[in-house]
């Protein structure tokens, strides 16, 4: 008997300096022969303009660092997050077409002043064991959100009882 999607949705504690601080991940009960596979969602691309009209001194943690090659990576940490209006629409989508494959979805605000020194999902290289799910080439994803999902399989268990179903191609 399948269990129920587990939502969880994490209001922040505090008001937030930015609209763009929503982290998304959503955990797929069967993927690529293991099980329970944790993908943290993501914007991987965005507009340039909206990165240069953030105030990033208000936002990392390090002032002055804004320009800084070091704060690079989590200037894209912060602009990879979703809006809540964006996590709404994504959960929308992900309940209507994902629920008997998903067993969570969570989400929260990321924590700020944002430290200097990240690295962002987007910046992470594909390999044996991690990958990204490529939103856009869903015929029916038409969110208008450039999303991924960046996945490790190396931190789920595999799955050992043949399950002749493994869901999903992952990208």
């Amino acid at each position: 008997m399948d269990t129920q999607l587990d939502i969880q949705i994490i209001p922040a504690e505090t008001s937030l300096p930015i609209d763009r601080a929503i982290a998304l991940s959503m955990t797929i009960k069967s993927f690529k022969g293991r099980r329970d596979v944790e993908v943290h969602l993501f914007r991987h691309t965005w507009d340039p303009e909206e990165e240069e009209a953030i105030d990033w001194d208000k936002l990392l943690s390090a002032q002055g660092m804004a320009e800084a090659e070091a704060a690079a990576g989590s200037r894209r940490v912060i602009l990879e997050a979703l809006t809540v209006e964006e996590r709404d629409r994504v959960v929308s989508y992900l309940k209507e077409h994902y629920a008997s494959r998903l067993s969570a979805i969570s989400s929260a605000a990321i924590p700020f002043p944002v430290p200097v020194g990240l690295t962002a999902l987007s910046e992470m290289s594909e390999g044996k064991t991690v990958g990204f799910i490529h939103f856009e080439r869903i015929p029916h994803f038409d969110l208008g959100i450039a999303l991924r999902g960046f996945y490790d399989l190396s931190q789920h268990p595999p799955i050992v009882e043949s399950e002749g179903e493994t869901e999903g191609s992952g990208g």
